[in-house]
């Protein structure tokens, strides 16, 4: 599967890349740390999945994922924040993220979701 991950934290992009490079399933196939840079290399890498941030400069992750949703609705869409506040919850669901986790206490959770899409095939 390939993985793109939009984060403007580096430390975050770093420990997401090495925790899913266990994993013989995934490929990173880049990152961003702005949702306009993300959005637009997502567009040329076309990813089967994509980690977004919800705050980061530029555009936001929520704003990258009502954009990518619209050229390609199937992507496996995660989203990860340090706000994990039931408003934010709602609205990326409803913008059609598959999955919503707080960093603080979910952050492994990113990795099981491949591990299980990994075993489904």
């Amino acid at each position: 599967m390939r993985v793109f991950i939009a984060d403007d934290s580096p430390i975050v992009r770093a420990r997401l890349i090495s925790m899913l490079d266990d994993l013989d399933t995934v490929e990173i196939v880049g990152q961003a740390r702005s949702g306009s840079d993300a959005l637009e290399a997502i567009r040329k890498l076309r990813p089967h999945a994509v980690i977004l941030d919800i705050r980061m400069p530029g555009l936001t992750g929520i704003e990258v994922l009502e954009e990518i949703k619209k050229f390609d609705p199937n992507l496996l869409v995660i989203m990860i924040t340090n706000f994990p506040y039931q408003q934010y919850r709602d609205r990326c669901l409803s913008a059609g993220a598959d999955y919503f986790f707080d960093k603080s206490s979910e952050f492994d959770k990113v990795v099981d979701v491949f591990a299980e899409a990994a075993a489904r095939t």
